[in-house]
């Protein structure tokens, strides 16, 4: 089952890498939406006076789902023809990943930039980051989607393949329908704040170990690729607690250090403004190449990453014979 998992891991990890993360109304990802927006209604009628328990048991109830699904899928195919379950689990786990789909917000960002289309660049961050945008200057611009870029390196690509490196797709799914739930109701604004705490801690821990090796294993691509890696680990070790979340600046970080450039700072959300430590120095301006920049060190991380955790699993495999 280790060289089953390896084998399916790596292939979804090609097929996201060529194909990139394709867009119809039953995608898994999206059909995790769908369950965690029904079940946030039937929870919220059934404990309306206790909210915050309410978000927990939908969380339990998601995770069960989106845990037991893919489990019965795979033994069936694996027990109806061995290279039949792995290539089931490929698909699943190609559907995990989001490598290329990280990539084409970047560029969808970058190039309107380079053309001098602020207001196209503007437009299209406003379709990848939370923020409120339209007060957004090329440069601001620019940092909303280094920001961005380097933050889901992490939860987008380099801890789906680590949940799957461990457990295959079965654990990539729980993986990201936790990070899922996160995205949708893991807010600290009054419809949230206590129905999704349940799910946003649980992103918090899923992620918190993850997002680390996401941040050394890009430390080392920038090494790979000529960036500054030194500066990298400084401004990692310096700022990577710089954010209101435990785990989002670790990356940024990175890029921010190895770019030399300055991330973070203040931002508006939903009209308001949030006060908001800087991440990194500043060295060199801020530039759209950077935006190119982030993308390429993504690669490479995910690169780095899919063929140290796959050897690692299949080197476990030959010395376990399992």
């Amino acid at each position: 089952m280790i060289i089953a998992q390896s084998a399916a891991v790596s292939i979804g990890f090609v097929l996201d890498a060529i194909f990139g993360d394709p867009d119809f109304k039953l995608h898994p990802i999206r059909l995790i939406g769908y369950l965690i927006s029904f079940l946030e209604k039937v929870m919220r009628r059934i404990f309306t006076k206790n909210e915050r328990f309410g978000g927990a048991v939908m969380a339990i109830c998601v995770l069960i789902i989106c845990g037991g699904v893919p489990f019965a899928i795979l033994f069936f195919a694996y027990r109806l023809n061995y290279f039949f379950g792995i290539a089931i689990e490929s698909v699943i786990c190609y559907f995990m990943l989001a490598a290329k789909s990280l990539k084409q917000a970047g560029m969808s960002v970058y190039k309107p930039l380079k053309n001098g289309d602020v207001d196209g660049a503007r437009k299209s961050v406003s379709m990848i980051v939370g923020r409120d945008t339209e007060s957004l200057d090329d440069i601001g611009i620019t940092k909303a989607a280094v920001e961005t870029v380097a933050e889901n390196t992490s939860d987008g690509v380099i801890a789906p393949l680590i949940y799957m490196a461990i457990g295959g797709g079965v654990l990539g799914c729980i993986y990201k329908a936790i990070n899922t739930m996160d995205s949708m109701v893991g807010y600290k604004n009054d419809r949230y704040i206590n129905f999704g705490r349940f799910a946003a801690k649980l992103d918090d821990i899923a992620n918190y170990i993850p997002s680390r090796i996401s941040a050394y294993l890009m430390i080392f691509a920038s090494k790979i690729m000529g960036y500054n890696s030194r500066n990298a680990y400084r401004i990692f070790k310096r700022d990577s607690r710089n954010h209101a979340s435990p785990n989002s600046a670790q990356t940024e970080s990175v890029v921010a250090g190895a770019l030399e450039i300055q991330l973070a700072g203040d931002a508006y959300y939903f009209g308001k403004l949030y006060k908001k430590p800087f991440i990194g120095d500043g060295i060199k301006p801020i530039k759209y190449d950077n935006i190119a920049d982030s993308i390429k060190l993504m690669y490479m991380t995910s690169v780095i990453s899919a063929v140290l955790f796959v050897g690692l699993k299949v080197a476990v495999g030959v010395v376990y014979g399992i």
